[in-house]
């Protein structure tokens, strides 16, 4: 007697297994988060019905952000509400691809570990990984928000590598607007050190030899994502990990900060009405424009630091070489 083939599970057929970045779709989200009771569940999507949030805010309100910067350019920490990230962005040189010579390369790069959530696997990635860089990836770096041709430095020889590395402290839903957040406060942020090329050499010079460079920043993209309840009657921002988790679908925007739409996804869960998506796009442009100016508040606020603590120390280091010893 012949045995029967065993069912493939979706997440093993070989489709799946492509790059994000090659345009296919994550694999469906698979979370290994405790899940809600039915009480809590019931409790969420009753309050929402008398359009009621668990912690107060209104169904388009953000829970509170705070962005700063560490010593080193491009060193992000950001939090909202109770999730916390930190994004480091760097830069070395390198080759260029050779179907690219003029160009530099950008790549995000996400881990999930169990420091963010105690169901993450540290080194094993999962499918909220791969869903949130595949949004990053089209977000950022295929709608060109980073001018990758201002990263050559010599054609087809050698250009600047640029890498957003993040890293989940504690997650507490909306992940992909967070990480998107202080990836491109990070970008803007980030200054490499200035190169030159002489006789066909790159010389690269430290950041005490030479003032370093701002990276070309050609537009400012957000993500916001919406998550739908009652038949998607009731639509909010900003999720927290039990609203998450109630939600019967997603929808995720990415717009810049002049009204242009750069991505727009509705991967899993219940559809949604096309009104609902054109009357969200409206509300994710409002918040993209509330959420860059918040990154160009505190930007301005690092860069006077800066620039007053420079000042500081110049000012101590002539007084150094005009006061001799006896």
């Amino acid at each position: 007697m012949r045995r029967a083939r065993p069912a493939e599970w979706p997440w093993t057929k070989k489709e799946s297994l492509s790059d994000p970045r090659d345009g296919a779709r994550p694999p469906p989200t698979m979370s290994k988060e405790a899940q809600l009771s039915i009480a809590e569940r019931d409790f969420i999507l009753e309050a929402l019905r008398q359009d009621v949030r668990l912690d107060g805010r209104a169904a388009d309100e953000y829970r509170s952000l705070n962005i700063s910067f560490g010593e080193e350019y491009g060193h992000v920490k950001l939090q909202l509400g109770k999730t916390q990230l930190i994004v480091r962005i760097s830069a070395e040189v390198t080759k260029p691809q050779d179907d690219r010579p003029f160009d530099g390369i950008f790549n995000i790069n996400m881990e999930l570990t169990n420091m963010g959530s105690p169901a993450w696997e540290s080194g094993r990635s999962n499918d909220l990984e791969a869903a949130v860089t595949h949004t990053l990836d089209r977000v950022i770096r295929r709608s060109n928000a980073l001018d990758t041709e201002s990263l050559c430095i010599l054609k087809g020889v050698s250009c600047w590598s640029i890498r957003a590395d993040v890293h989940v402290v504690d997650y507490d839903g909306n992940l992909t607007d967070a990480a998107c957040i202080a990836t491109m406060a990070g970008l803007q942020h980030f200054r490499r050190p200035d190169a030159v090329v002489r006789n066909g050499k790159v010389i690269v010079y430290g950041l005490e030899q030479r003032v370093p460079v701002p990276l070309n920043i050609t537009h400012k993209p957000l993500s916001v994502t919406f998550h739908t309840y009652n038949e998607s009657k009731h639509v909010i921002v900003d999720a927290t990990l039990k609203e998450e988790q109630a939600a019967e679908g997603d929808l995720v925007i990415g717009i810049n900060n002049a009204g242009d739409l750069c991505y727009a996804s509705k991967i899993v869960g219940a559809p949604v009405d096309a009104m609902v998506i054109v009357n969200k796009t409206s509300v994710a442009w409002e918040k993209v424009k509330v959420l860059n100016a918040a990154i160009d508040k505190v930007l301005q606020v690092d860069l006077a630091r800066r620039a007053k603590v420079g000042m500081a120390d110049e000012s101590r280091a002539t007084n150094d070489r005009e006061v001799q010893p006896e």
